[in-house]
């Protein structure tokens, strides 16, 4: 399945990719997520490309019960963001990553950040898969939408972030 998204940040693309790169950034969308546990790493690269690993374990409570079927009581949801080096306008690419645990559901996408006048506009496009004969699709569809709650929840939290600074 298809996923694209464009998120709209209140700052220039230098401040956005600072803060997508902050731990305490990572970690507060983590806690905003409904996580009940996780972990963060951040790896800066000489280049000034950086490599963001997110873990996080939340509660199945809610979710479809086939989802429940393949997840149990918790899902745990590991994302990896590679971003690259700025080019001349401050903007970057990059890709993501998500999978969790025990579930044949991944979430494949490229990323970019780009200056939209004094704001900056992220956009999200990639494929949504689910492994599984014949309920592939059916899981796709569950999972679309807590993706979709997990980049709105970026988005707030990172408007917020941005606006404490």
């Amino acid at each position: 399945m298809r996923l694209t998204d464009r998120i709209h940040f209140d700052a220039a693309p230098a401040a956005v990719f600072a803060m997508l790169t902050d731990r305490r950034f990572q970690e507060r969308v983590c806690t905003a997520s409904g996580a009940t546990e996780h972990q963060v790493t951040v790896e800066e690269r000489a280049d000034g490309g950086a490599t963001v690993t997110t873990r996080r374990v939340l509660p199945t409570t809610g979710m479809p019960d086939f989802v429940r079927s393949f997840a149990g009581q918790r899902l745990t949801i590991t994302q990896r963001t590679t971003w690259s080096a700025a080019a001349a306008d401050d903007g970057r690419t990059g890709t993501t990553e998500v999978e969790i645990a025990g579930a044949p559901v991944r979430l494949s996408a490229r990323i970019g950040l780009a200056a939209e006048g004094a704001a900056t506009v992220e956009d999200v496009a990639g494929d949504l898969t689910a492994s599984v004969p014949l309920l592939g699709g059916r899981i796709e569809r569950a999972a679309e939408p807590a993706v979709r709650s997990a980049l709105r929840i970026e988005a707030e939290v990172g408007r917020d972030w941005l606006r404490e600074r």
